[in-house]
């Protein structure tokens, strides 16, 4: 099941890393960003992608709807930053028309409440982007409130750190009950993605955000200690964790919460979460409880969320709770 979605995903997500690298320089030189409520950037790129994304559905999965980060509210305060994303769209889409580049955009506006719907994140890890680094197109679809398809790009990606290679940038496709499947996004020879051998957490890799405010650094080296890890955290920005969890590079990756009422969003794990289950990993929230994407456009069920390579979730689980006082 789920084939021909996995293809259009994978199509699709492809096409948008191709549009996200060509915008990438221009967004770090000229600063070409917006601000949202939250203060966190709103590029061109982002939406740009979110419209190619929303259009190459619509034509492929037209009773499919789309839940999605962004909308055209951020167009609004600034006719000239309408212009820039029409300007990028039209480049992939030569006949779309500025009516249709506002529907597309808000096309995302589904409250994931329903049986099936796509989820995007355009670009995640718009920080990352914007200093010219790390950052993930996410897409992903949700069926009966799991994900059964989730495509990764990470065009700044390099490879392996066991592999001698001077390739950038990996697309990550998965779908229910059929692995995760790796590619260059330059190339096509693809691999299977697995998770790494680790069975004693002394032995383990964290992976973190890049900046501590996203990953509570000193909370996590608490976990650290109490799992016994004492190498460097493999730190990178974005769903990117997600897949340097899943091909092997490190072993845990952990989203803890801000505070007691804080919820993740959906668009932030949907895509990175199946990705890393497929290649052989394991997700839940700190209850232990796998992931449920049918309750809205927040995962309002879940506290904080754990991640790892399945073989010592279960340890990891054990230290966050004793960690965070929740036993």
């Amino acid at each position: 099941m789920y084939e021909h979605e996995l293809q259009v995903a994978d199509k699709i997500v492809a096409e948008v890393c191709g549009l996200t690298r060509r915008v990438q320089d221009r967004i770090v030189a000229a600063g070409d960003s917006l601000a949202k409520g939250d203060r966190s950037p709103v590029t061109l790129a982002d939406l740009a992608a979110q419209i190619v994304v929303s259009h190459r559905l619509k034509e492929a999965f037209p009773g499919d709807p789309l839940l999605a980060e962004e909308d055209s509210g951020a167009l609004e305060a600034s006719p000239e930053m309408a212009e820039r994303v029409f300007e990028q769209a039209r480049r992939n889409i030569s006949d779309i028309t500025p009516e249709a580049m506002i529907e597309a955009l808000d096309r995302g506006d589904h409250t994931g409440e329903g049986q099936r719907y796509w989820v995007l994140d355009p670009i995640d890890g718009t920080k990352g982007f914007l200093r010219g680094d790390q950052y993930a197109v996410a897409l992903a679809l949700v069926d009966g409130g799991r994900v059964v398809v989730g495509v990764l790009g990470c065009p700044n990606l390099p490879a392996p750190t066991s592999r001698v290679s001077d390739t950038i940038g990996f697309l990550f496709s998965a779908a229910a009950g059929r692995g995760t499947i790796t590619r260059p996004l330059d190339g096509q020879d693809s691999d299977s993605a697995r998770v790494d051998e680790v069975t004693e957490t002394s032995d383990a890799v964290f992976c973190e955000s890049v900046e501590a405010a996203h990953a509570a650094h000193s909370v996590q080296a608490g976990i650290a200690s109490r799992l016994g890890i004492t190498v460097p955290s493999f730190r990178i920005d974005s769903q990117c964790k997600y897949a340097v969890v899943a091909r092997g590079e490190a072993s845990i990756y952990l989203r803890l919460p801000r505070d007691t009422s804080y919820r993740e969003k959906v668009w932030d794990h949907a895509a990175g979460s199946l990705v890393l289950e497929e290649a052989g990993g394991r997700v839940s929230d700190l209850d232990g409880r796998p992931l449920d994407f049918s309750k809205g456009r927040l995962l309002g069920n879940h506290r904080g969320i754990v991640c790892t390579n399945g073989a010592i979730h279960d340890q990891v689980l054990a230290a966050c709770r004793a960690e965070l006082g929740l036993d």
